[in-house]
Formats: structure tokens, sequence, C-alpha cells
């Protein structure tokens, strides 16, 4: 089997592959979005909290 006979065979796939795909509405997209920007903001407290407590120990520490 040839190189181009191949490649043609691997598009194929591809394309076959990519009418399986199931994208998600506009809806669900959004609510995803809208989770992980709300996760994003409770670790970022989280960690700034976690090193304003550890900057204090250390700075208690070191005097």
């Amino acid at each position: 089997m040839g190189r181009a006979t191949q490649f043609k065979d691997y598009l194929q796939d591809v394309r076959s592959e990519a009418r399986k795909v199931i994208w998600p509405t506009r809806k669900d997209t959004t609510q995803t979005t809208v989770v992980v920007f709300g996760m994003v903001v409770l670790v970022s407290i989280f960690l700034w909290m976690v090193d304003a407590i550890l900057a204090l120990a250390v700075q208690s520490i070191i005097g």
C-alpha cells in the first residue's frame, strides 16, 4: 500500500470519527464555563488564604 493510499484512508477515518462527535449546546457550554470560572475563583481565594497564613507563620518564626 502506498503512502498516498494510506493518507487517503487516514483522512477518511478522520472524517468518519468527526461525524461521531456530539458537540455541546450553547447552554451546556455556558454552564460549563460558569462552573470553571467559579472553581478558578474559589481555588484562587483558597490559595491566597493559605499563602497569607504561611507568610504569617514564616514571619513570626523569623521575627
